[in-house]
């Protein structure tokens, strides 16, 4: 399946929408994730879990699906495919493993930010912040980001395949 130019051009556009969406939103997590580690009053802390918890579950978590699911439909229905260029399967992977990461590690966000509803002054400066984990995705993020805009030379085996396919096919109705 080919995408027409202009689904093409529509859903290429939804798709960095999405992926640089989800950039924005763990750059607006950061700050957050670092207030805990800063902060003096217990409510400052509490309130940093509470917004970690909702950005995570309402802006990261939903662009991450978008994303990698705009991603596949990129991959499938244009000339770059899913896995004929070492760059775009390993942008998949990457975003797949970081949006897997991302639902396990929410579970662990949410349950932090419960703890710091609960939790009286003196406990809740315990809680710590989540920075690394927030740098980290960025990494990846940005990672991702490169290969898609730097699109590295490589193609698979299965790509050189399709390629050398393609070549005879045209040769073959000249």
């Amino acid at each position: 399946m080919t995408l027409t130019p202009g689904l093409r051009k529509f859903a290429l556009t939804v798709h960095i929408t999405f992926a640089i969406g989800w950039v924005g939103a763990v750059v607006a997590y950061l700050p957050l994730a670092a207030a805990p580690l800063t902060a003096r009053d217990p409510q400052t802390v509490r309130a940093a879990w509470i917004a970690m918890e909702l950005v995570g579950w309402y802006a990261i978590v939903p662009l991450a699906l978008a994303s990698l699911a705009t991603g596949l439909v990129m991959g499938l229905g244009t000339k770059w495919g899913v896995f004929r260029h070492y760059w775009v399967l390993f942008s998949l992977l990457l975003t797949g493993l970081a949006t897997a990461i991302l639902l396990l590690h929410m579970r662990d966000v949410s349950a932090i930010a419960g703890v710091a509803r609960e939790a009286d002054g003196a406990s809740i400066g315990r809680l710590g912040g989540d920075l690394p984990h927030a740098v980290g995705a960025l990494a990846v993020l940005l990672i991702i980001l490169a290969l898609n805009v730097v699109k590295p030379q490589g193609m698979t085996r299965y790509g050189w395949r399709k390629q050398h396919e393609t070549h005879i096919s045209q040769g073959s109705e000249n």
